[in-house]
């Protein structure tokens, strides 16, 4: 079965925001000439797109929303979202019925738990209410959240009470993801609690599975947090970059790439 669109949002117009987040600004009439499509029609996608906060309206077109310490969960939701998908569908692949999971915050870890939605009995440990929620859609899941203040907009928990959750349970696979990976194989992110919830779970799970797109290869954000090579397994969509495969040929984890028909 297809998956939901995160959000509701068209295929169109996932893929308009991808274009204006890479091009950094759009015209209406380029859009309309790109999608075959009248300017009307794109007109009311990209309204769409701004009510929601994904992009913002400019003389003539869109552009991407004012800069932030990171891009609005519901901007991320939707970038590179067939990439997540194909991830998604992979690593459900390596799930087995039955087993315990700790999901991080973080759009791809929530897109994984939406591709796991056939599977039985799992047991799932979350600091991120979106992966709680539909976890909760399958009635013969358990789902236990952590306890803590509510960080608006992403949805998650964060501080010394998640750090504190995860350590509590010894679940069979992690997975998260991270805000970027640095040419050097650094895990990064944009502020330290991320980080240290992170970093719980790999301390307390057999298997660590780094769930992440090819475009967190070089992406910067300023908070470090452990090694890709402290991992279980990559997967991504496309390739790692060269600097960061020779960081991890021989013991390093495991690469899996997911193929377009996963």
């Amino acid at each position: 079965m297809r998956m939901q669109l995160a959000l509701d949002i068209t295929k169109r117009q996932a893929e308009i925001t991808d274009l204006v987040q890479k091009a950094g600004f759009a015209s209406v009439e380029e859009l309309a000439d790109r999608f075959d499509v009248t300017t009307q029609t794109i007109r009311r996608d990209v309204n769409g797109l701004c009510e929601l906060g994904i992009l913002r309206r400019t003389h003539g077109g869109v552009e991407p929303p004012a800069p932030a310490s990171n891009i609005h969960y519901n901007t991320r939701k939707i970038l590179n979202l067939g990439a997540k998908q194909q991830i998604a569908k992979t690593v459900a692949a390596e799930i087995a019925n039955g087993q315990s999971l700790a999901f991080s915050i973080g759009t791809t870890p929530e897109i994984v738990m939406q591709s796991l939605a056939g599977h039985e009995n799992l047991h799932v440990f979350t600091n991120n209410l979106n992966v709680a929620i539909t976890a909760s859609n399958n009635p013969s899941f358990q789902v236990t959240i952590a306890g803590g203040r509510l960080r608006h907009g992403d949805r998650d928990i964060l501080g010394a009470s998640a750090q504190e959750f995860f350590a509590n349970y010894k679940v069979d696979v992690g997975i998260f993801g991270v805000a970027g990976v640095d040419e050097d194989g650094t895990l990064l992110d944009f502020h330290e609690d991320e980080v240290a919830a992170r970093q719980s779970i790999l301390a307390n799970c057999r298997k660590s599975f780094l769930v992440l797109d090819h475009s967190k290869f070089g992406r910067s954000a300023h908070v470090r947090g452990g090694h890709i090579r402290d991992v279980s397994a990559v997967f991504t969509d496309q390739p790692v970059p060269g600097s960061v495969a020779a960081l991890i040929a021989g013991d390093g984890p495991r690469i899996v790439v997911a193929a377009e028909d996963a």
